[in-house]
């Protein structure tokens, strides 16, 4: 009696999990060079902000334009920093697969998030400036 489940794929030349077990499939890839490091981390601190920014507003995450299947991937704040925290210790993605039935008025785009984060930015450094220039006017 077997244990676990029968490979339906078995010597299927077809095998959509090929070379998975394939000790040389991590080696063929490329670390991530130095500037690809950096823009990793840079996401993560970015993704930090927006999250304290945006998730007390209601928007549980971003959402992705998927360059290989050219759809929306929504990612929880989790999902996405332990997916680059993944991409950095092993320099490559993680498989995906698009959320199950997300509501898309939940999530924002990097763009969106990073417009937000200058915008919040910006007024608050607005804000400084002009405290600064009333104490200077009454000195």
């Amino acid at each position: 009696m077997q244990d676990e489940p029968i490979d339906p794929f078995t010597g299927d030349p077809a095998d959509p999990a090929a070379g998975l077990d394939d000790p040389d499939r991590d080696s063929s890839l490329d670390p991530l060079t130095d500037v690809e490091r950096q823009d990793v981390l840079e996401d993560l601190a970015d993704l930090e902000i927006y999250q304290a920014l945006l998730a007390p507003i209601g928007v549980r995450g971003l959402v992705i334009e998927c360059e290989d299947c050219r759809e929306p991937h929504y990612f929880d704040w989790d999902l996405l920093r332990g997916n680059l925290r993944h991409l950095l210790s092993s320099g490559r993605p993680r498989v995906h697969e698009p959320a199950f039935d997300p509501d898309p008025d939940h999530y924002v785009t990097w763009d969106y998030a990073r417009g937000y984060a200058d915008g919040v930015h910006d007024t608050l450094s607005e804000g400084t400036e002009d405290s600064e220039d009333e104490a200077a006017s009454r000195d």
